[in-house]
């Protein structure tokens, strides 16, 4: 079988690559002319683990190509893939423009039958929508169908995720056009992936619904944190003990400076307006994104508190990308805590180990060390952002040494309190 893949970002280059490693021919699409030339030579545009060498292997073996030619990968591929960007729009919405955009040019390219899926997020209703979108844009009638396929891929564990999946949703009402997917992804069947067979609408939905319970269990335990913090215990008890009921589960109760990406803001924010659409009020959604918004805010005057005023204070910080094991920016924390730092008047030098470049490009105003030393030195107070593993095991004695005052705000609640107040910083974390 040979299939497209329109959009070669994160998700698209990600689904190219692994399904070419299944054996399938993939011919990934993109308008960016020099993200396609890299990407021919074997060069990633994005940092996921595995995901270079991945590339590498199936370009070399054939399986694997990248061009700017949307007519002839879409009149050789039996299924193509959406996986363009669906950005929000001003009102939280999601921006179907690139969606729009590549669905008319499968129209005008379409001379068989071909199957179109979403990979990417969509609102409810979508599908129906590209049905008459690409039939109005035929330049003949050619039979095809719309399914929606949503990717549940974590940046950092990509790869994983797609070959050892929890699931594979399938929206669609064409028994045909189902099959051929099926057939698509017969190498999950080895090791009994679940399939959701569902309609269109359910599988459009099932993402938005997912991403936001997720980010509702994360929004949840920021708020015991707080409380933790005024009632004077510890938030990893109290999520350790809940997390054990095996209704509730421990995953995604870490408490931290809230959640950001690509994914969990974008997709709360559309569901909540999806919601607004259909007149059926998303109350606990649209107070998942309020408190993560405020847990971002309150960042600031916890460090503030910490060093006695930031005005001329030096502040480290450790960690800048979303989460660990990305380059991703997007919706960092970082970014608003630390423009909230420097807008108070600190001066702060930050690193992280691949994310730096990417985050020159928004935080252009800071100051780049190449280690966590460096950063270190001379400054007032070291915040640990993002939880990357390299950070769990520092010398602290001489973190200690090299900076001005021995001031730590972990806001990933990394080390232990006691342990660092016995080696003589001032210690604050989340919930603790």
């Amino acid at each position: 079988m040979h299939i497209a893949v329109i959009g070669s970002g994160y998700v698209g280059l990600v689904t190219g690559a692994c399904f070419a490693e299944f054996g399938v021919d993939v011919t990934c699409v993109d308008v960016d002319a020099e993200k396609i030339g890299r990407l021919a030579l074997g060069k990633t545009t994005i940092y996921e683990p595995g995901l270079d060498q991945l590339v590498k292997k199936n370009l070399q073996a054939g399986r694997l190509r990248f061009t700017t030619d949307s007519q002839s990968a879409i009149e050789q591929s039996l299924v193509i893939f959406l996986a363009v960007g669906t950005p929000p729009a001003a009102d939280g919405s999601a921006d179907l423009s690139y969606v729009e955009e590549a669905a008319r040019k499968i129209a005008e390219h379409m001379d068989s039958y071909k199957v179109v899926a979403t990979k990417s997020t969509v609102p409810v209703g979508t599908g129906k929508h590209l049905m008459s979108l690409i039939r109005d844009h035929q330049p003949k009638p050619v039979d095809f169908s719309v399914v929606s396929n949503p990717e549940f891929l974590r940046e950092g564990a990509a790869i994983s995720d797609f070959m050892r999946p929890d699931r594979v949703v399938i929206g669609g009402s064409d028994e045909g056009a189902i099959a051929i997917m099926r057939d698509l992804y017969r190498p999950l069947y080895l090791i009994e992936t679940p399939f959701v067979i569902t309609s269109l609408e359910g599988a459009e939905l099932i993402k938005y619904a997912a991403n936001a319970f997720l980010a509702t269990k994360i929004s949840f335990v920021n708020e015991i944190a707080n409380l933790c913090e005024k009632v004077g215990c510890d938030v990893h008890e109290v999520a350790r003990a809940i997390g054990m009921d095996r209704r509730i589960g421990s995953k995604f109760l870490h408490p931290g400076p809230g959640f950001g990406g690509s994914c969990f803001p974008k997709d709360t924010l559309a569901l909540s307006a999806i919601a607004r659409q259909f007149s059926s009020p998303t109350r606990i959604v649209d107070a998942v994104i309020e408190v993560n918004y405020q847990q971002r805010l309150a960042m600031v005057p916890k460090i503030e508190n910490l060093v006695g005023g930031l005005s001329g204070k030096r502040i480290a910080v450790l960690g800048l990308a979303f989460k660990p094991e990305t380059d991703d920016m997007r919706d960092a924390p970082s970014v608003d805590i630390i423009r909230g730092l420097v807008e108070r008047g600190a001066k702060v030098s930050a690193y992280d180990p691949v994310a730096r470049e990417e985050a020159r490009k928004v935080l252009p105003e800071i100051e780049y060390a190449d280690d966590e030393y460096q950063a270190a030195t001379g400054s007032d107070a070291l915040v640990f952002m993002t939880e990357w593993n390299q950070f769990r095991a520092l010398d602290m004695e001489r973190i200690r040494g090299l900076m001005k005052v021995p001031r730590i705000a972990d806001l990933r609640n990394i080390y232990e309190p006691t342990d660092m107040r016995e080696m003589g910083f001032q210690y604050v974390g989340v919930g603790r």
